[in-house]
């Protein structure tokens, strides 16, 4: 059954939603280990990755000075200004992330679902896949490198090695997610903590080799770096843009800790302690320039060498684990939204909403990393092709933002333009000197950005094309309860529920069971499932009830993007309104259909045969909004598209 979005207004989201009501700052604790874990690894590898590309290898003192300054002032400008003060405020009713904008700016702007607003919700998704496979094993791979120069281990131990190791914990990772993660998640937010005050540490350790590192603070000095180097200083944005991947998590998490606790998490803990950091690398490579080949691992004193790879390697953990809970998040939002066909989610917590598992995602990305480990074999070759995703991702939340300054903060066109562009322009320059590195692995995350962004749009196109020609080919509910007052068919006890995307057109079950079974329950009831456009929908509003006559009830259970379905639960909500059954002796007829493609249909034939394989894999109705297998009838029909 294909869900449908409705009005907020229809479906409104509960006002008492909110983060998990803990203590202020226990969610700002929390929200270090979930959000800020991808942004948290990135000294591992970024001030070498631009320090390398640099002219002359990095070492000099202007090469120094002018990385340092572009680092700080990527933090402070993408991560600080255009998503902590900025991108925050345009919550939807307290939710972030690019699907999450999509809703609305949908719903906020007058054209309202618009294929504009839709074409980019759709591909900041796609991109979000490329860089959620790319994370994990950048991420894992950047700190068991550090075993090379690990005291008594280093000589002994070749890239091969690493590589196994890395896909060893990866793997690992990978296989314990059914089991969910709510006992170890309440240790992500400490141990992360632990390791931004390790970060500090090391960096102020070192900020003392030569305190004239001090002068990268004014952007003077990342902006000659930039004019000397020429066409090179333009390559090396990509690479400086390694230090902010990740910031696209403080928005699309906001809604599982809140706005304030994360912007204090960030501005009072995680940005001070990067700055340490890439302070204290800059210094340490003023002071030894042979140190630029790996910063950060050359900052370790060796008496603690073992302990903070450890924490490193944990840190990497952490982050991998916060990007695939957020691909399963998302492909939950994807499929509520119509994006995706309906998929296997299980929940792993009866208490946690946010805990769920989706086997199918899980077992893409694990495929995804082991081969981007295989093929890209060091964590230097997989910067290369890292941040285009996300520069991507980025920009995207930046083109939505026009619709949220425009129509929900009723800004002026000249404003809302001009708040798009100054981001914008910062994006485009970060895109294109990603696109440089195109060659270089780039390429990976755009060919599978691409790839989803077909099958998302095809499937909502099918399913819209499939819609369509059902109720042209339908009989209206209200004709047919006409129809059936002239000739009554026999009348079966009891109550029959008939699954529908339609609610106003005789559902094919229905009609099915009328012409072969000649039978009409005592009790019928036409349900469809609708999503809102927001994130919740209230128990008030879940159900809402339409008597067609004294034969039929129309039955629309709203749930906000990020809900489960749970059929039988909603129903239960209906006793509230005046409709009682008893669940376990009702009969669910759900119409079965078996599409063949069409060369005259609204699609290529190509797209034809990819919607019907999608179809053909789509989870079981049955299993996806929780009804009880032995209560349901499935009756089946043939339609072309």
């Amino acid at each position: 059954m294909a869900d449908q979005a409705v009005d907020a207004q229809k479906a409104s989201e509960d006002p008492s939603h909110s983060p998990p009501k803990e203590g202020f700052w226990a969610l700002a604790l929390g929200s270090i280990g979930v959000v800020f874990g991808d942004i948290g690894t990135s000294p591992l590898y970024a001030m070498r990755e631009a320090l390398g590309h640099s002219r002359g290898g990095g070492g000099g003192e202007m090469a120094v000075l002018g990385v340092v300054s572009l680092i700080t002032w990527a933090l402070i400008l993408i991560v600080t200004i255009k998503y902590v003060v900025f991108l925050m405020r345009a919550d939807n009713k307290g939710e972030g992330g690019t699907l999450a904008l999509m809703a609305l700016a949908q719903r906020v702007s007058p054209g309202g679902r618009s294929r504009i607003i839709f074409f980019l919700g759709v591909v900041g998704a796609a991109l979000f896949y490329g860089d959620g496979i790319i994370t994990p094993a950048v991420s894992v791979m950047g700190a068991v490198e550090g075993l090379k120069l690990a005291p008594g281990v280093g000589p002994r131990l070749d890239q091969g090695m690493v590589q196994a190791i890395s896909a060893g914990i990866l793997v690992g990772l990978f296989l314990v997610q059914s089991r969910g993660t709510a006992m170890v998640a309440k240790f992500f937010g400490p141990i992360t903590a632990l390791w931004f005050l390790t970060l500090a540490g090391l960096g102020v350790f070192h900020i003392a080799d030569d305190l004239s590192i001090l002068r990268a603070l004014s952007p003077h000095f990342g902006v000659i770096f930039l004019i000397d180097n020429g066409f090179l200083g333009f390559v090396i944005l990509g690479s400086v843009f390694l230090a902010v991947t990740g910031a696209e998590a403080l928005y699309a998490d906001m809604g599982h800790f809140g706005k304030k606790p994360i912007q204090a998490a960030w501005l009072i803990l995680c940005l001070p302690c990067l700055l340490l950091n890439y302070f204290g690398q800059g210094a340490l490579v003023l002071s030894d320039p042979t140190a630029r080949i790996n910063p950060f691992f050359r900052m370790i004193p060796e008496v603690a060498y073992w302990p903070v790879l450890g924490l490193a390697t944990a840190a990497a953990i952490i982050a991998s684990q916060a990007v695939i809970t957020g691909a399963f998040s998302m492909t939950q939002q994807a499929v509520s939204l119509g994006l995706f066909p309906r998929i296997d989610i299980r929940r792993t917590s009866e208490t946690q909403a946010g805990q769920i598992y989706v086997p199918q995602v899980n077992t893409f990305l694990l495929i995804g990393v082991l081969v981007l480990i295989a093929m890209f074999q060091n964590s230097s070759n997989l910067a290369s092709a890292y941040g285009i995703a996300v520069t991507g991702s980025m920009f995207v939340d930046t083109l939505l933002f026009f619709y949220i300054v425009r129509y929900m903060w009723k800004r002026p066109v000249w404003q809302a333009a001009a708040a798009s562009m100054i981001f914008g322009a910062l994006d485009v320059v970060f895109i294109t000197s990603n696109l440089l590195k195109f060659f270089h692995g780039a390429w990976l995350p755009l060919a599978m950005g691409a790839c989803l962004i077909v099958v998302m749009w095809t499937w909502n196109r099918g399913a819209q094309i499939l819609t369509d020609k059902t109720r042209r080919d339908s009989v209206s509910l209200t004709e047919l309860a006409d129809i059936l007052k002239a000739r009554a068919p026999y009348r079966a006890p009891g109550t029959a529920i008939f699954l529908t995307s339609d609610p106003d057109t005789a559902p094919v079950a229905l009609m099915h069971n009328l012409k072969h079974n000649k039978v009409l329950h005592e009790k019928n009831i036409i349900l469809s499932v609708s999503t809102a456009e927001t994130p919740r929908v209230s128990d008030d509003s879940r159900v809402r009830i339409e008597p067609v006559n004294d034969d039929f009830k129309k039955v629309i259970i709203g749930y906000g993007f990020m809900e489960s379905p749970n059929i039988p639960k909603a129903l239960g909500l209906c006793r509230k309104q005046g409709l009682k059954f008893d669940i376990m002796a009702t009969s669910f007829f759900l119409g079965r259909r078996s599409v063949v493609p069409s060369a005259q249909s609204g699609m290529p034939l190509w797209q034809d045969k990819l919607f019907i394989f999608l179809m053909k894999n789509a989870a079981n109705p049955t299993d996806f909004y929780k009804i009880p297998p032995g209560r349901v009838v499935e009756m089946g029909t043939q339609v072309t598209v």
